[in-house]
């Protein structure tokens, strides 16, 4: 029997004593597909449906897609592949990431703060459609006639328009839609609140709903990655199916081109507007979902090699290319709409959640067969809003899970339990009758200007104090190629400088929120502004702490908490080259390459990387002493 000598055992190799003093396993990805899928999942969501195809119509139809494609290329996908290498490099949850410099680890807790706020009151909106997804499994839709209890003398139906003389002109100016009185009145309940201040009781079948999408996340997210990463098979790509099949619909059905005409049209007057170029950026920032740390997590269940290079470019323009047919089943459905309602195409297009629970349903019912495709629009609403729910809850835990590894990982079912139970139970002001003024609230201002705060500090940290010479020389040991020109100018220069303008714009344009005709009084703006303010306070907060944990003067002290932490690096030993080397604790290894000849026997194209990387540092360090 060989015998091996000390000298050669990893603490990554699970023979030896050490392997009982180290925390539990993180855990991996177990399919290939699992890393991908749940990453188009997560980009994938909501807004992509009802977000997208607005914003492109209001700012120039066709012509909104250049800013939109150069903002992709300025902001989108730098960040996007420099937020993958962070996490993959480390294989460490946003929180414990910052080992990279311990002085900005408060980077981490605002993002954690922001996703937390986020996942409150996106789980809401899932409800909401669970809730209609429920209401569709009938012969005939509730919101499609008048005359029900909780119609006004407003409600205008427009089969009785249809069937009516159509000689006789109707007004219609000063009615309202049965759908949109479904919304408001029997959904929302909305007349029991008189603002946000005042808000009514539980509506208890919203509550339910609430509770139903909260077990659901918790089901799926129970077994961490291994779990949530077989569900997303099914959650990722079962919408596409749907919005193919809505879209076939909606391009065959009369008038149909007159709504797709008005969403593509290009009006190139208006690429000389500002406000253009913002909303394109404001559109890829929070479509990709960059600085939510949703990225990082996924990429940090990847092993060592995975080539997120060429996966960040399939996630990226594939959600783009999703957005821009969303926009194609949306409008060509709006088209049809004006040509049923006889009003123009720019009176029946909304945004956000009026476009999703009142003007599509009630487009639904002018269909045959409406309540199976109003079942399908809510069913593909589900799974777009289930999967990027995953990532943020995945987000929380792993980040917390990560802080305390010899705690919580051998628990993490308990303790997500714990953190969806918590969640729901903020979330239960949602479901009052004023419910709708604090969603409002939180969609303006929990991921608003703190969230830029937060991923330009990352942006500057990572090139600036970390270095991007360093950040380039990791991602060489990890892919085997540096990244290029177009990558490092952006990091060291236009991403941050775009984010700045955002930022400044944001902050210059600040508009009060509001519901309708509903003005939000001056405490729920200092709450919500309140709400932005706390993430952002959180990178300073963490600088002290920082600084407060080490030894010297003042400015010693800062530059010691700005250094990466002694374990920083790749988790496991054998990937631990150059600088690396024998860093972690209980490390007994003087070469990883050892490690691996012993694990893999021979030498790999990865071990040629390391050997050219450590020749490279040897030079460097050689030319540093010379000068």
């Amino acid at each position: 029997q060989p015998v091996t000598p000390d000298l050669l055992v990893s603490p990554s190799s699970q023979d030896g004593d050490l392997g009982s003093e180290c925390p539990e396993d993180r855990g991996n990805w177990t399919g290939r597909l699992d890393f991908l899928l749940s990453c188009i999942g997560y980009c994938v969501g909501l807004g992509n449906v009802w977000r997208f195809p607005y914003r492109a119509y209001t700012n120039g139809g066709g012509a909104f897609l250049v800013p939109y494609f150069i903002m992709l290329a300025i902001c989108g996908i730098p960040i996007f592949f420099m937020e993958l290498s962070l996490g993959q490099f480390s294989s460490l949850g946003p929180l414990a990431v910052w080992k990279i410099s311990p002085l900005f680890k408060g980077i981490g807790m605002g993002t954690i703060l922001i996703v937390s706020l986020v996942a409150i009151y996106y789980n809401m909106i899932i409800a909401y459609v669970l809730f209609y997804l429920f209401a569709s499994l009938t012969s005939d839709l509730p919101w499609q006639h008048c005359g029900n209890w909780w119609n006004t003398d407003l409600c205008l139906d427009h089969h009785v328009i249809k069937g009516g003389n159509t000689t006789f002109p109707v007004n219609i100016t000063n009615t309202v839609s049965p759908s949109e009185e479904y919304w408001s009145r029997y959904v929302l309940h909305i007349q029991g609140s008189s603002g946000i201040g005042d808000p009514g009781r539980i509506r208890w079948n919203l509550c339910l709903c609430l509770l139903l999408s909260w077990t659901i996340v918790y089901l799926c997210i129970l077994k961490g990655v291994k779990s949530s990463g077989k569900v997303v098979y099914f959650t990722a790509t079962f919408p596409y199916l749907i919005l193919v099949m809505l879209l076939i619909r909606g391009v065959t059905l009369e008038g149909a081109w007159k709504g797709i005409r008005f969403y593509l049209t290009p009006q190139f007057d208006h690429l000389l507007s500002s406000k253009v170029w913002i909303e394109a950026a404001l559109q890829i920032f929070y479509s990709l979902g960059v600085g939510f740390g949703g990225l990082l997590t996924f990429a940090s269940y990847n092993t060592f090699h995975q080539n997120i290079y060429r996966d960040t470019f399939i996630v990226t323009l594939g959600n783009a290319i999703t957005s821009i047919l969303a926009g194609f089943a949306i409008f060509s459905v709006l088209g049809y709409m004006s040509q049923e309602l006889g009003v123009p195409v720019n009176q029946v297009a909304k945004a956000g959640p009026g476009l999703a629970f009142v003007v599509y349903p009630q487009a639904m019912t002018m269909l045959p067969l409406s309540p199976f495709w109003s079942f399908l629009f809510f069913f593909m609403l589900l799974t777009l809003g289930l999967d990027s729910q995953f990532a943020f809850m995945e987000t929380i835990v792993t980040a917390v899970t990560d802080e305390f590894p010899y705690y919580l990982r051998p628990k993490k079912a308990s303790f997500s339990a714990v953190i969806c139970i918590a969640l729901f139970l903020m979330g239960l002001i949602l479901t009052t009758e004023g419910g709708m003024y604090w969603l409002v609230l939180l969609d303006d201002y929990s991921a608003g200007f703190g969230l830029m705060v937060v991923v330009i500090t990352t942006c500057l940290v990572v090139t600036r104090v970390y270095g991007i010479k360093r950040f380039c020389r990791d991602i060489h040991m990890m892919l085997g190629f540096k990244p290029g020109p177009y990558f490092r100018a952006c990091w060291m220069v236009l991403s941050p400088a775009t984010m700045m303008a955002l930022l400044v714009y944001n902050i210059v344009k600040y508009q009060p929120s509001e519901y309708g005709s509903y003005r939000f009084p001056t405490w729920a703006e200092a709450l919500g502004i309140l709400m932005g303010v706390l993430s952002c306070l959180m990178i300073p907060l963490g600088m002290v702490v920082a600084v407060l944990r080490e030894e010297g003067t003042l400015w010693e002290r800062v530059q010691q908490a700005s250094r990466p932490a002694m374990d920083w690096g790749p988790s496991l030993e054998e990937n631990r080259t150059g600088m690396y080397v024998a860093s972690l604790a209980g490390s007994q290894s003087p070469k990883p390459l050892m490690v691996h000849m012993r694990k893999y026997g021979g030498i790999t194209s990865y071990e040629n990387t390391a050997i050219e990387v450590d020749r490279e540092m040897e030079e460097e360090d050689e030319e540093e002493s010379m000068m």
